[in-house]
């Protein structure tokens, strides 16, 4: 088995975009596609369903996708054994337009000399993404786990940073024109946030949030992305949702869509990272690192019960405070 074609299957599924894999593996949208194709032949299946928005795994491209990644992890470990230090720091984040990916993509900028390698899991259960950490799949995960006892001993977990939310809305909205909103502000309103899967972190998030501040968050109906929600909003004047204030959004300018910060208090979505507790990859140290430049919240901010954050003093861990 060819196992480049392989390791292109692998990153198709998790980028869910042939050029996206392409321009990761360093080579042609159609070399991509032609390996998948022969690994394809060579399984008398089809991996994957090709859609107008990229492609999509089928029911075999689900079961190989684990092997797969056994594979590909398999071959990069016996590089790494004659040769030490030669693999990429392979880190998962949620999504390429997410807080994130924007947060490495600045430490990247700045250290481009760095061999980092940025990958989607395409998991919501967070515990899949440990799993993925303990068998060495991936040398970090951008994933918070609400119980932190329920980590297996072999991982940790450990603050990131915090992405403060803002409410996104279009022209026509009863708020649109504020320059800063506060939660009981968003009381009546309908928050409209599609894709909160059972068993994630954010489900866990926008409960308590909810119930903190008396909300009314919606996740009703098919998430069909970023985009169909974009135009959604520009279109109501009644529908609003909450982004990251560092995740990446892009729209037409005529959609004259408005993040509006909320304070007193910043509400605060904790973003962690899991790592293996012993012999780390040696390039997560400059990134944790870096994470201690970002700006800091205002000491009136809102976390949910269950996240943590290191103190600037010393880096010991405390159990944040409403």
């Amino acid at each position: 088995m060819d196992t480049e074609a392989v390791r292109s299957f692998v990153r198709a599924a998790e980028l869910g975009r042939l050029h996206h894999a392409a321009d990761e593996l360093g080579v042609t949208q159609q070399a991509v596609s032609k390996r998948i194709a022969a690994l394809e032949r060579e399984l008398d299946v089809r991996l994957f369903t090709r859609t107008a928005r990229g492609v999509e795994l089928t029911l075999d491209g689900q079961a190989f996708l684990p092997h797969a990644r056994n594979i590909v992890t398999g071959v990069d470990r016996a590089v790494t054994a004659i040769r030490p230090g030669s693999r990429a720091l392979r880190i998962d984040v949620l999504g390429l337009r997410s807080a994130q990916a924007v947060v490495l993509h600045d430490y990247w900028r700045s250290h481009p000399g760095t061999d980092l390698d940025v990958v989607t899991l395409r998991v919501d259960d967070p515990r899949m993404a440990v799993s993925a950490v303990q068998a060495g799949d991936i040398d970090a995960s951008f994933r918070s786990v609400t119980d932190p006892a329920a980590l297996p001993r072999e991982v940790q977990m450990i603050h990131a940073f915090d992405s403060p939310l803002e409410l996104l809305v279009g022209p026509r909205h009863p708020l649109a024109s504020a320059r800063t909103l506060i939660p009981s502000q968003l009381r009546r309103h309908r928050i409209w946030v599609p894709g909160i899967a059972p068993r994630s972190e954010w489900a866990a998030f926008y409960d308590q949030l909810a119930t903190e501040f008396d909300l009314r968050i919606d996740a009703a109906g098919p998430n069909f992305g970023n985009e169909v929600l974009l135009d959604i909003l520009a279109d109501s004047a009644d529908v609003a949702t909450l982004v990251g204030s560092r995740d990446r959004y892009i729209w037409p300018t005529n959609h004259d869509l408005r993040r509006i910060p909320i304070v007193n208090p910043a509400l605060a979505y904790p973003l962690s990272l899991i790592l293996p507790r012993a012999s780390p990859h040696p390039g997560l140290r400059a990134i944790i690192n870096h994470f201690g430049s970002l700006a800091s919240l205002p000491e009136t901010a809102w976390r949910p019960s269950w996240a943590t954050t290191p103190r600037r003093s010393d880096g010991d861990t405390e159990r944040t405070r409403r």
